[in-house]
């Protein structure tokens, strides 16, 4: 890989300004961690860092806004000059030294130093212990590298900064971000790195749901989420995580599937990332057939495996693992009911409209597109190379038929009822002709939808006989067919079926 020049470095001002600030001031200022690693990868940053040798009460004092609310050092920033709102907030932390890490998260204490080594010597990965200092212009002007990670990034390694093992046992989270790093970056961890983590494995049982869960995310959320799942599990992580996935390995399948149920199930979230789908499709990929190790049986007549009621089975364990990763409450009922109706039945050589909308009804409209992707992902996970075939593509079509809003008298700002009060007419056949009379004229144009014109209209039909009021709602009978002819066209047209 060929490093990007330090001139081509795009910093926005308002970070720019917070390193000039301490510098001006008399402080040291650096940007470090993650940013510099992006930069050099040109990539665009998604948080920036800066470190000094400031405490975090000189730090407060030379800016107007900044919060201050953790014990260890590290100081909120507001930009003054924030081109985009995610560059609100700079994190700015003093140079740290720090004790052991009794939780294998935090250090029990923390003390701030003048030295920059300091601070590089305590971060994780050498691809993250890089710092870099601007020049007067604003423009980088040279990166401080003490671990060789420069180097680690063009040879795309994850290798700890020192001893593996002091790494992982300080804040054993790490773990799962080499992983993650891994899925992000395209990156591999250098045999050191693995042999420590294997090693100190078992200290993620130490860390909060709540932090795995944003690490398993990330993760799910990243261009190459199977690998990091695989990875994983070879690593002994995720036996901590998601044990209930292990349990996929190895489970074969009938003929419908090229793959096993754990191969299925990572190239299924593979694709949905493929696709840059959300969250809830890509964690329903990965567990939409968690339920098939516990219902698989074999047929006695046909010898074919089957795994009736696998979704079923798999709606519950899927509960039972986002809870105990503390998923929000929404992403758990949203993943949990894709999961559940995965296996909806899509002949629509043998369906009805009736059954697509039972179906509407089983998901929600607000689920009913992701549950069709999902269906996209189970089966380019079986190894089939078309993604929308025909009756795929015609069951699509189904659904947008059922949900628009249907051409029909409910759409005027009248009904039967009114009408009768306004134009003095008895129940009959005649307020069913008005009616359509009257709809015949919105469809004509639609600025002609409101109660005002429409009561006129109503009084004025009210006056004609039967004969001639049938001959008007007739016509608006046709005018209905033709607009839901032109509009079930247009479903076909953009679905690709005749």
């Amino acid at each position: 890989m060929e490093q990007m020049s330090l001139s081509l470095f795009e910093i926005p001002d308002g970070v720019s300004q917070i390193t000039k600030t301490l510098k001006n001031a008399g402080f040291e200022a650096f940007l470090v961690g993650g940013c510099v690693r992006d930069l050099i990868l040109g990539k665009k940053p998604k948080d920036w860092d800066v470190t000094t040798n400031a405490t975090p009460e000189q730090i407060i004092s030379l800016f107007p806004k900044t919060f201050y609310e953790n014990s260890f050092g590290t100081v909120g920033v507001v930009t003054e000059m924030a081109e985009d709102p995610s560059l609100e907030i700079v994190e700015v932390t003093p140079y740290r030294l720090e004790t052991v890490y009794s939780d294998f998260r935090h250090p029990d204490k923390v003390s701030f130093s003048q030295n920059l080594e300091d601070d590089l010597k305590r971060r994780d990965f050498t691809i993250n212990a890089l710092a870099l200092d601007e020049g007067s212009d604003g423009k980088a002007s040279r990166i401080v590298d003490l671990y060789n990670g420069q180097k680690d990034i063009r040879d795309h390694i994850i290798r700890c900064v020192g001893d593996g093992n002091e790494r992982f046992s300080e804040d054993a989270l790490r773990m799962l971000r080499a992983v993650r790093f891994l899925a992000e970056l395209g990156f591999t961890i250098n045999k050191e790195t693995a042999d420590a983590l294997m090693l100190n494995v078992k200290l993620i049982q130490n860390i909060a749901f709540e932090r795995i869960r944003d690490e398993f995310s990330k993760i799910i959320m990243s261009d190459e989420p199977m690998i990091g799942i695989i990875m994983a599990q070879k690593l002994g992580i995720l036996r901590y995580i998601v044990p209930e996935l292990e349990e996929s390995i190895g489970v074969e399948q009938n003929q419908a599937h090229a793959f096993a149920v754990w191969e299925h199930l990572l190239r299924s979230l593979q694709h949905a990332s493929d696709k840059k789908w959300p969250l809830e499709i890509r964690l329903a990929a990965l567990f939409h057939d968690i339920g098939k190790p516990k219902s698989r049986r074999k047929s006695p007549e046909t010898g074919e495996w089957t795994f009736y009621g696998h979704e079923v089975i798999g709606e519950k364990m899927t509960r039972k693992i986002l809870e105990r990763l503390k998923y929000p409450k929404k992403v758990v009922d949203q993943v949990t009911t894709l999961v559940r109706w995965h296996m909806f039945f899509s002949d629509t050589e043998k369906i009805t409209h009736t059954a697509v909308r039972r179906m509407i009804r089983n998901v929600g409209q607000e689920n009913i597109w992701n549950l069709m992707n999902l269906r996209i992902c189970d089966r380019i996970g079986t190894g089939r190379p078309k993604e929308n075939p025909y009756r795929f593509r015609k069951y699509k079509a189904m659904i947008d038929e059922v949900m628009r809003d249907p051409v029909s008298v409910g759409m005027l700002k009248i009904d039967g009822k009114r009408i009768m009060e306004v134009a003095k007419i008895n129940p009959g056949p005649k307020v069913g002709y008005i009616l359509n009379a009257l709809l015949e004229e919105v469809l004509e144009k639609p600025a002609l939808n409101t109660s005002e014109y429409l009561e006129n209209m109503a009084k004025k039909l009210a006056i004609l006989d039967d004969t001639e009021l049938k001959k008007l709602s007739e016509k608006g009978k046709e005018k209905k067919e033709e607009i839901e002819e032109i509009e079930l066209k247009k479903i076909h047209q953009k679905h690709h079926i005749e």
